[in-house]
């Protein structure tokens, strides 16, 4: 057995071994190397879709490394400092509505958490307002039932960015800080809501 099957071989046991990966930056290492083993047994062995294949996947496997790795480093920052939302922008596809047009009604089945990108959000039962970058939503989603404890409105023209359950529970399993982020948002925002409602049945007792 020459060099060259040794590293036909090589790559072999590391596309393998990419299957049995929970986590993305392993499994992004392990394809990497994979791709130059194979580019390498290509070239050397003349097998040319193998080297043409293995040519156009290293640059994409390394380019999903390198955004994985920032991922990780802004969420790490986030999860120490300030609830920043700008980390999460490049997973997020984006919807127009109109005002007084109803994003989701309370009641209803969550399957999105959205972020304001321009315009203003009504939550109409604490009869609170979210401006550009809050993220909304995120409660019914990660609560048991699903359900949405709020019915979020349009005030005005506005831009959305939103991402599917699937997507964000994939970010959030491959890097648990991920999920320490979106714990601490909750909270805080359950905490601001409870405070928000206590003052309003203040305010009306007062009235009363």
């Amino acid at each position: 057995m020459n060099w060259i099957e040794v590293a036909g071989y090589l790559a072999s046991a590391l596309v393998l071994a990419t299957f049995c990966m929970k986590t993305m930056i392993p499994l992004r290492a392990a394809a990497i190397c994979s791709n130059f083993a194979f580019i390498i047994y290509g070239f050397y062995d003349s097998v040319y879709p193998v080297l043409i294949l293995h040519a156009i996947l290293l640059p994409l496997n390394t380019w999903r490394a390198v955004q994985m790795l920032r991922l990780i480093r802004r969420v790490e920052i986030a999860s120490k400092g300030d609830l920043s939302t700008d980390w999460l922008k490049p997973f997020m596809k984006e919807e127009r509505l109109k005002a007084g047009e109803i994003i989701f009604n309370r009641g209803d089945h969550a399957e999105r958490l959205y972020m304001v990108l321009s315009g203003n959000v009504h939550i109409e039962q604490i009869d609170f307002t979210l401006h550009p970058g809050d993220l909304f939503g995120e409660i019914g989603l990660f609560s048991a039932d699903h359900q949405r404890t709020q019915t979020a409105r349009a005030l005005t023209d506005i831009n959305l960015l939103w991402i599917g359950e699937g997507e964000l529970a994939q970010i959030c399993y491959q890097n648990p800080g991920i999920a320490f982020y979106f714990l601490r948002l909750t909270t805080n925002r359950l905490i601001a809501n409870a405070s928000r409602l206590s003052t309003s049945l203040a305010t009306a007792s007062t009235v009363s």
